[in-house]
């Protein structure tokens, strides 16, 4: 027998439609709105009085008072065993990473430290209306099994793999050819296409990565051409320096990549600060996605993602926190810093509608999830949040004043954080509450 239930309350989602570019054109916000629900997939969204004769009588919808019901958020590249190195002061990426990041993900070998540092993260997202996210794990295939199994007991919809390296790092954690292979492996057939889980063959990136090690990566991605790739790409200057020479050959950092023959629509590069123009235009050109981490980028002092260029192009752009380079797993802080780093170029600044169409609907057709999540459309899964206009004082008091739904929308981006994030629900069910 099916399981149905109601959300009422204000409620905004971007359409199917909706670009980028178009995206203020493309939303529907219903001021008393009505979320139906059958067995976790949205049945219905619309007008509360046009759409109360629907349910069945027994069926009374769950109130949301003065709370905004939306898609929960997605996070496109972050890292799972970082958190505890969170806030490390004064470095750039090279420096930063052994400084503090590989320090931290070694720790992740002990099975016991990884079991709770993967719950810690996944309840953060969560915390945060974060409900869906492509995350690294460490190299460990045991703290990597864990980070699946938990993602998988809490039914959240995740891209995640084992981190491959093995070079330039500490033997604490690095892996080889043969075990970034056989782990990739094994973890893919117990857990790719299991409940709403997804597998990305992860390698770090090229610096990180011997030429077997890619080769592994790559062979894996052969094998199974269904799962994703996530790395990084052109983070930091001496990063694309240390590539150059690595790699002489090539005609940049990207096609360092391209001959390995991995970029597509399903693989994710992280940060893509540093690009040319071909890089761009060859990104478009085979689907591959950005992943735009401005908070990472500011902290680290990495640089500042070309938006419009981007666009301009049509590379598709996913919007990412890149935690722990990044100081929040606050999907709206992350709008924030958005908005800040486009105002600095002059250019264009960051649109409360494209920042909410990037950070739910945006992000999901980048990842190619948008048929399964990222807005209200019936028949795709129920995985909303509902936020408190109202939860901190300031936030009270300014909304008190806002004069339309973009104001109400940029007021958000610019002042919410956590506190804002009332409930998550990951496919219909209640999975964070904080009232």
């Amino acid at each position: 027998m099916s399981e149905i239930n109601a959300h009422r309350g204000a409620i905004f989602h971007f359409k199917d439609d909706a670009t980028l570019q178009t995206a203020a054109e493309k939303y529907e916000y219903f001021g008393d709105g009505l979320l139906i629900i059958e067995d976790g997939i949205v049945k219905a969204v619309g007008p509360a009085d046009a759409l109360m004769g629907q349910l069945p009588k027994d069926v009374s919808p769950v109130p949301h008072g003065a709370g905004l019901i939306m898609p929960g958020f997605l996070d496109a590249h972050c890292h799972a065993p970082q958190p505890g190195a969170i806030a490390g002061y004064g470095e750039e990426l090279l420096e930063w990473l052994h400084g503090y990041i590989f320090p931290e993900e070694a720790h992740f070998a002990d099975p016991a430290y990884a079991e709770v540092g993967n719950a810690f993260f996944l309840d953060e997202l969560l915390r945060n209306g974060t409900t869906t996210a492509a995350m690294y794990s460490s190299s460990h295939m045991l703290a990597t099994d864990n980070l699946f199994e938990q993602a998988y007991a809490r039914n959240m919809r995740v891209i995640a793999g084992k981190t491959l390296m093995d070079q330039d790092a500490p033997e604490g954690t690095l892996d080889n050819a043969q075990s970034a292979y056989d782990d990739s492996k094994t973890l893919i057939e117990k857990w790719h296409g299991k409940g709403r889980l997804q597998y990305g063959v992860t390698p770090r990136f090229l610096p990180a990565c011997s030429p077997e090690e890619m080769r592994a990566a790559v062979k894996i991605k052969q094998e199974f051409p269904d799962v994703y790739v996530q790395t990084h790409l052109s983070e930091n200057i001496h990063e694309v320096d240390l590539v150059r020479r690595l790699y002489p050959e090539s005609l940049d950092y990207l096609d360092a990549y391209d001959q390995y023959g991995i970029l597509g629509e399903k693989t994710l590069f992280g940060h893509c600060i540093h690009l040319s123009d071909r890089e761009f235009e060859r990104m478009a050109e085979t689907g591959s996605v950005a992943c735009w981490c401005p908070d990472s980028n500011s902290f680290l002092g990495s640089g500042i993602f070309d938006l419009v260029r981007a666009k301009r192009y049509g590379v598709n752009i996913a919007l990412a926190t890149d935690l722990c380079a990044s100081t929040t797993f606050s999907m709206l802080e992350v709008l924030c810093e958005g908005y800040k780093v486009t105002a600095l170029r002059a250019e264009t600044k960051l649109s409360p509608f494209q920042g909410f169409y990037l950070v739910t609907l945006g992000t999901a057709k980048a990842l190619s999830l948008d048929t399964a999540i990222g807005n209200f459309s019936p028949g795709k899964e129920a995985d909303f949040i509902v936020l408190d206009l109202s939860a901190t004082p300031l936030l009270r008091y300014r909304m008190a004043r806002a004069k339309s739904l973009q104001d109400t929308l940029f007021v958000l981006m610019m002042l919410g954080n956590d506190r804002v994030v009332d409930k998550t629900y990951l496919a219909g069910r209640l999975a964070m509450s904080k009232s």
